[in-house]
């Protein structure tokens, strides 16, 4: 899924987003785990918000988006602070030519948009086969509870002087299933703007994503929520569920 006009006020409409925690945890993790890690692939990197953070504590970064929009704003981002880093338009269901990775990740439900376990299941495979044997893959998704509880049947808005929306999230035809309906009103001067915009998301039970990566060549190794690093620290009130696989080498 392709962010339309949105991408233009990405950043402006996640200016609250916890980008630090999210590049915190990753590198907490690559302690957590002793494993030496220099290049890493940020799958659905967006505005570059992490890649770029990354790429200023020494990691060689490849930043992947299917959006060219947003791959600009991740470009123009990295060239005003100097940073190298390769970006790639590229759909998440048809990664290719990215080999010898020490991690993956993937952040801010990201892997929610893979709605189709056959093609999250093709998703995991690409990114086993870009990694090196025990290679790390962190990414995150919403929690059931979160989903259900929090955010479907819901209705969204927040007014600000340049950037409103209304949003409309709607329940799907499967468990964990839903669809964000959007419209934003930009201001133009004396005049707002209107662009609408629907988004697809769906998010499983931990051991249908613990099931699709053991059989594409992955060991889970840590499953928690909300940036905790405790193991298994999930309650009824997570949120974002993070999981962390290593590679098998065999």
């Amino acid at each position: 899924m392709a962010y339309g006009q949105m991408a233009y006020y990405y950043d402006q409409l996640m200016q609250d987003a916890p980008y630090d925690k999210w590049t915190s945890f990753t590198e907490q993790m690559i302690q957590e785990f002793g494993k030496s890690v220099d290049s890493i692939v940020d799958l659905g990197c967006g505005t570059g918000q992490i890649t770029t953070r990354l790429a200023r504590s020494g990691y060689q970064m490849i930043g992947v988006d299917y959006s060219s929009d947003m791959l600009s704003l991740a470009e123009q981002r990295a060239n005003t602070e100097q940073i190298s880093i390769q970006w790639l338009q590229q759909d998440l269901r048809a990664l290719a030519g990215i080999r010898n990775q020490d991690l993956a990740i993937s952040f801010c439900d990201v892997l929610n948009y893979i709605t189709k376990e056959k093609e999250l299941r093709h998703v995991f495979e690409s990114v086993s086969s870009m990694l090196k044997p025990g290679g790390l893959f962190m990414f995150d998704v919403h929690s059931f509870d979160h989903v259900e509880h929090d955010l479907v049947n819901q209705t969204f808005a927040e007014v600000s002087d340049d950037v409103s929306y209304i949003w409309y999230c709607l329940e799907g035809n499967e468990q964990g299933e839903m669809y964000h309906d959007l419209t934003f009103f930009i201001a133009e001067g004396n005049k707002y703007s209107r662009f609408d915009e629907m988004h697809h998301q769906r998010t499983f039970p931990i051991s249908f994503y613990d099931r699709l990566l053991h059989d594409s060549g992955f060991e889970v190794r840590h499953i928690t929520s909300d940036f905790s690093l405790q193991h298994h620290d999930i309650n009824e009130q997570s949120e974002r569920i993070f999981i962390t696989a290593v590679k098998r080498s065999e």
